[in-house]
C-alpha cells in the first residue's frame, strides 16, 4: 500500500491540548535559545490570539503596549521582548527601545500576562521525541539513552531557567520561594526504525519507528475527552485498504509484549500520551523480539475511515497469521480502555487460537507466613470486586502474609502443562479505578503513576504492578474464583463457596452476572458471556469447547472452583465487601494449605 504524503514537514505539532516535538532538531541548551525558537514563537501567538478573543484588561494593555496590525504583529513584539528579557533588564531593554516602555513599565500588567503564559504551556501534555537513523541500532547503546534522558533534563532546566529569568529581569528581584514546576516534558520517546517481518498489505507500517525507550515524568495526570468504554468490539470478516490506510509521519508504534505474544501497537499522534501511558501496562519489546519477526498482533489506533462499522473491530488475517485490530479515530475513544481493552482483545482470541482459555480476571501467588502457599484466580467483569479484594489481602500482608506476587490483574489465560492447569498474565501494569483504591495505597503509588481524569467519575491510575517474568513462567492453579460483587453475604450464602461439579461452576460462569459499576455505558445486573467481552463472545463456540476442557481437567485434578461474593456493586459495601472478602480468602488460603501438608 502506498503511504500518503505527509502536509507537514514542521519538527512539531501543536494541536488538541498537546505539544510534540523533535527535540533533535529544536534542541536548546539556553533560555536564550528557547525563546528564539519557533515553537516558543507560536505557543506565544496561540495564548495572545486567545487573551485577544477573550477580551479584558490584559488585552487591552497588550494592544496599548504592543500595537499591530493583526495578532500575528503584536504576537512578534511580545516575543521580541521576552527573548530580550532572557539577557536583559527591563530598564536596559528600555535603554535599547522605547516602543517597549508600556509593556516594560506596566509590569504588573506583564507579568500577568507572562505568569498565564507559563500556565498555558504547562496545560498542555507535552511530548518530546527522537528518531534515530535507521538501521543505526544507536537506541541500544547505553550512551544514546543516557543523551536522550539527559537532553530531556536540560529541556526541564532551561524551560524552567527561561521562566524565571524573564521573570527576574521584568521585576528586578529575585523570589523568596521557588517551586520546582514540572515546566519541559511530560513525556518522551526515543525511536528507531527497525527491520521486521511485515506482509505486503501493511507495508506502509515501516515508515513508522518503533518506541525503544519511553520517559514518564510521574506523577503525571492526563485528562481525556472520554471517561469510559462503550460499545463492543466487533469482528470483521476482511480488512479493506482504507481501514487501514494512515500518514506515517503522523503515527508511532509501541512494540509491546502482552505476556508471551508479540504485538505493534500503532497510533496516532494525537493519542500520544496514551500511547507512550502502555509503557506502564505492558513489557516494551527489544531488538531481539522485533528484528525480523513477524508480530502475532497489529493494532491501529486512531484510523480516520468512517466506514468502520463501529469504533473498534478486529479481523484475524489467515494468509498472515496476524490478528489486526482498528479503532476509529475520534473523541469518543480518546481513552486508555480503548487501548488496553482492544489490545487484550486480541490477545484473547490468539489464546483461544493456541488453545488457552482466557480468563477477564486477577491471580496472585500468596505465600502465608506460616510457610502454606497458594495460586489464586479471581474472575469477573469489570467493577466486580478483583482488583480490590486483592488490595485488600494485601493490607493483611504485616500480620499474616509474607509475600503476595501478582501474575496478573486483569487478563490472563489458563494453559496446560503436563496436564496440570496453569496461569499466564499479559500485562506488567495495571489500570485501576482510583475511587476504589484506599487512598493509603493511591499515595503510595503517586512517584509512579500515570493518573487519568482524577476529579470525575471512574477516575483511573496506570502503574507497574509486576514483572514480565512472571506473567509467562506459569504458575499451577489452586483455586479458581468468580467474583460476585451483587449478592449479599449471609448463613446461606457464605463469602466463599466451592462448586461440586464442573456444570454447576461452568453455568455461574458463563451467566457473568454483575452489578456494572459505571466504568462502561451498563447498568444496573448485567450478564456478560464468562464474565469476559473481549474476545469470549466473539468466539462464543471456540471458546465453550475450550472451557469445558479446562474445567472437567480442574475438578479432575483438585483445583478449587467457587465464587466469591466481594458486595462491591452494593451501596455501603464499597470498601468493606472486599476487605471482609479478603479475610475469607485468607482463612480458605491457610485452610487449604493446611490439608495439603
Amino acid at each position: 500500500m502506498e503511504a500518503k504524503a505527509a502536509s507537514s514537514q514542521k519538527p512539531y505539532t501543536i494541536a488538541n491540548g498537546k505539544v510534540i516535538f523533535d527535540y533533535g532538531q529544536l534542541y536548546c541548551s539556553s533560555p536564550e535559545q528557547l525563546a528564539a525558537s519557533e515553537l516558543f514563537a507560536e505557543i506565544v501567538e496561540k495564548f495572545t490570539a486567545k487573551l485577544i478573543r477573550k477580551g479584558g484588561p490584559i488585552r487591552d494593555f497588550l494592544l496599548e503596549g504592543a500595537p499591530g496590525a493583526n495578532t500575528a504583529e503584536t504576537s512578534a513584539k511580545i516575543v521580541t521582548v521576552l527573548k530580550l528579557l532572557t539577557s536583559h533588564s527591563a530598564k536596559e531593554i528600555i535603554a535599547i527601545n522605547d516602543d517597549f516602555r508600556i509593556l516594560l513599565e506596566g509590569r504588573g500588567r506583564f507579568q500577568e500576562f507572562i505568569e498565564e503564559l507559563y500556565n498555558f504551556w504547562r496545560r498542555h501534555e507535552r511530548v518530546i521525541y527522537h528518531t534515530a537513523p535507521a538501521k543505526s541500532r544507536s537506541t541500544r547503546s547505553g550512551i544514546h539513552r543516557a543523551q536522550f534522558i539527559t537532553a530531556n533534563e536540560t529541556f526541564k532546566n532551561v524551560a524552567l531557567s527561561a521562566y524565571r529569568t524573564v521573570i527576574g529581569n521584568l521585576a528586578g528581584t529575585n523570589p523568596a520561594v521557588y517551586r520546582q514546576l514540572p515546566a519541559g516534558a511530560n513525556m518522551g520517546a526515543l525511536m528507531e526504525k527497525i527491520e521486521w517481518d511485515c506482509p505486503y498489505e501493511f507495508s506502509h507500517l515501516k515508515d513508522v519507528p518503533f518506541i525503544m525507550l519511553t520517559l514518564i515524568e510521574p506523577p503525571l495526570v492526563l485528562y481525556t475527552k472520554s471517561n469510559k468504554r462503550t460499545g463492543k468490539i466487533v469482528e470483521v470478516p476482511k480488512l479493506t485498504e482504507d481501514m487501514i490506510a494512515f500518514r506515517p509521519s503522523e503515527w508511532f508504534c509501541f512494540p509491546a509484549r502482552i505476556g508471551d505474544l508479540l504485538a505493534f501497537i500503532y497510533f496516532h499522534r494525537d493519542y500520544v500520551t496514551l500511547g507512550l501511558s502502555m509503557a506502564n501496562l505492558f513489557e516494551t519489546a527489544g531488538y531481539e523480539h522485533i528484528e525480523g519477526k513477524r508480530p502475532d498482533i497489529i493494532m491501529l489506533f486512531g484510523v480516520k475511515d468512517q466506514a468502520l462499522p463501529a469504533d473498534t473491530v478486529f479481523h484475524e488475517d489467515a494468509e498472515s497469521g496476524i490478528f489486526v485490530g482498528v479503532v476509529r479515530y475520534g473523541d469518543a475513544v480518546d481513552y486508555f480502555g480503548y487501548f488496553k481493552k482492544t489490545a487484550l482483545t486480541l490477545h484473547n482470541v490468539a489464546a483461544l487460537k493456541r488453545g488457552r482459555l482466557p480468563l477477564h480476571g486477577a491471580m496472585a501467588r500468596v505465600t502465608l507466613k506460616d510457610g502454606g502457599l497458594a495460586n489464586v484466580v479471581l474472575v469477573g467483569d469489570s467493577g466486580a470486586g478483583k482488583s480490590e479484594t486483592l488490595e485488600a489481602l494485601r493490607s493483611l500482608a504485616d500480620e499474616h502474609i509474607c509475600d503476595m506476587r501478582i501474575i496478573f490483574d486483569d487478563m490472563g489465560s489458563l494453559g496446560m502443562r503436563d496436564g496440570v492447569v496453569v496461569g499466564y498474565g499479559t500485562e506488567t501494569g495495571a489500570f485501576v479505578r482510583l475511587d476504589d483504591l484506599s487512598p493509603e495505597y493511591a499515595y503510595e503509588q503517586f512517584d509512579r503513576a500515570i493518573f487519568m481524569n482524577p476529579s470525575m467519575v471512574n477516575s483511573r491510575l496506570v502503574i507497574p504492578i509486576t514483572k514480565h517474568q512472571h506473567l509467562v513462567k506459569g504458575y499451577p492453579v489452586d483455586m479458581i474464583l468468580y467474583a460476585n460483587n451483587y449478592e449479599r453475604v449471609d448463613d446461606e450464602m457464605p463469602a466463599i463457596e466451592f462448586f461440586s461439579n464442573e456444570e454447576d461452576a461452568l453455568a455461574v460462569f458463563r451467566l457473568g452476572a454483575r452489578m456494572a459499576k459505571g466504568t462502561t455505558d451498563e447498568k444496573g445486573i448485567v450478564h456478560t458471556y464468562f464474565a469476559n467481552p473481549f474476545g469470549a463472545p466473539q468466539r462464543k463456540a471456540e471458546h465453550e469447547k475450550v472451557a469445558r476442557e479446562y474445567f472437567e481437567r480442574m475438578f479432575a485434578t483438585g483445583v478449587k472452583v467457587g465464587q466469591m461474593r466481594t458486595r462491591l456493586g452494593i451501596e455501603g459495601y464499597e470498601r468493606e465487601g472486599p476487605k471482609s472478602a479478603s479475610m475469607e480468602l485468607f482463612n480458605v488460603i491457610r485452610k487449604l494449605t493446611a490439608e495439603r501438608g
